[in-house]
């Protein structure tokens, strides 16, 4: 198949690696450096989104956010009429539905999951449209990205947005959990090691297990595998989507979410928001009060 794949940072890039032995890829990105590893496996690489789309048979945009889809995508009215559209950004399911009003073959197709398990082929995916066969198309070119125990069909985008908010709410709330549960065992004397140990038997281990590299000192969070800019990018989207739902629960808001979103915006603002998100558990994480 002839793929216009747009949008190729750090998670596009290990997508599009997945494709590119049985598809044709067109390749655009923005910064046009960062399709360097694309185009020396293979890929075709465009001058413009317009350029990689013509002539495809399919494309897929990896984005920062919902408004690089609106600016890239719907504004110029990108994609012609019956091409199918998958797009792996994440967006509220507000903007889901905003999507696929504009573009009738939208497909959303969120991922669940950083870079090493997208290197390795086993993320989370939904695949969301309430067009049957069409589901079953991406259901199957996707497959590549994921582990089949977590690859998901559902009957909107707006489905597959919502479970990829969720999991994004899971993971930034646990991190501040543990960026807690370290300052506790910190004052009660405990090392960050012992913490950990002792958080391997408590709903805190997931996240303990996945980011104690981190704590430890093993891992740079320079060059992470989920940036801090990127995780709060989602947070707010999680809060707007609570806040535009409010006549329908009364009173309902995200805090231990917000907690989480100041504490990896103190780190935006400390010029860590290129690094893993896992900088808000290390001790130059500057204290906030949630």
């Amino acid at each position: 198949m002839r793929i216009a794949f747009l949008g190729t940072g750090r998670m596009g890039t290990e997508l599009a690696l997945h494709l590119i032995p049985d598809h044709q890829l067109t390749v655009w990105n923005r910064t046009a450096e960062r399709t360097a590893r694309l185009a020396e496996a293979g890929a075709a690489v465009a001058a413009s989104a317009a350029e990689a789309v013509e002539g495809a048979e399919l494309v897929i945009t990896s984005l920062f956010g919902p408004e690089a889809v609106r600016e890239t995508v719907i504004a110029p009215a990108l994609i012609p009429a019956g091409l199918p559209w998958v797009d792996t950004t994440t967006v509220s399911p507000a903007d889901a539905d905003e999507f696929a009003a504009a573009v009738p073959t939208y497909v959303g197709v969120p991922v669940i999951g950083t870079l090493g398990p997208a290197r390795s082929g086993s993320l989370g995916v939904y695949v969301g449209t309430a067009d049957a066969a069409l589901r079953e198309q991406v259901l199957a070119l996707v497959a590549p990205w994921a582990d089949p125990q977590r690859l998901r069909g559902v009957d909107s985008g707006r489905k597959a947005a919502t479970g990829k908010l969720l999991a994004n709410l899971a993971l930034a709330v646990s991190a501040q959990g543990l960026r807690e549960a370290l300052a506790l065992g910190a004052a009660c004397g405990s090392s960050a090691e012992e913490t950990l140990d002792m958080l391997g038997s408590t709903g805190l281990a997931f996240i303990a297990g996945m980011k104690g590299d981190f704590v430890r000192g093993e891992r740079s969070t320079a060059g992470g595998d989920f940036t801090a800019d990127a995780i709060a990018k989602d947070a707010r989207l999680m809060i707007e989507t609570v806040a535009e739902g409010a006549p329908r629960r009364p009173g309902a808001d995200l805090p231990a979410l917000r907690g989480a979103l100041a504490s990896l915006e103190a780190e935006i603002a400390a010029d860590h928001g290129e690094h893993d998100f896992s900088t808000i558990l290390l001790p130059q994480a500057t204290p906030t009060d949630g």
